[in-house]
């Protein structure tokens, strides 16, 4: 997993290119924290999207994760001399596979530095969850990531 992690960054930062994640609309890339894995991104329009990962989570328990989120972006939040930094927020759904199975809603809340020359986005985000099967709980996920756009 973590050659996997570094080809991708290396990939990304490396590879010569004119255009910016602006200019494309689909992000391959990791995830890491809580959970680790591949994450995918989707912009439709300027300020929405839909991101998804498929991940693992190596706390207490070792357990398998899936998300979905649909997000916003806040373009113009923060002004930044090169770039674009997005806040974003959005609401999704989480699955869990430990030794209880869970099912959750995900309230995403994150930054998005996305580069001016280059197309890859970096991200920091936390993902507070309501857990609404077997039973209700509350957890947070962090991570930070970058994706490499296509």
């Amino acid at each position: 997993m973590k050659k996997l992690a570094v080809i991708i960054i290396l990939a990304a930062v490396l590879l010569p290119c004119t255009l910016t994640a602006k200019d494309k609309n689909f992000g391959l890339g990791i995830i890491l924290g809580e959970p680790t894995g591949i994450s995918l991104k989707k912009w439709f329009g300027g300020t929405t999207a839909i991101d998804c990962a498929v991940a693992w989570a190596f706390g207490r328990e070792n357990s398998f994760h899936l998300h979905a989120d649909y997000l916003i972006h806040k373009i113009n939040l923060f002004n930044v001399e090169s770039g674009t930094l997005p806040l974003y927020y959005g609401i999704g759904i989480r699955f869990k596979a430990e030794q209880k199975t869970r099912l959750g809603i995900r309230i995403p809340v994150g930054l998005c530095y996305i580069f001016e020359d280059a197309p890859i986005d970096i991200f920091l985000e936390l993902g507070p969850i309501l857990d609404i099967a077997p039973g209700m709980s509350f957890s947070f996920t962090g991570s930070i990531g970058a994706r490499y756009y296509f």
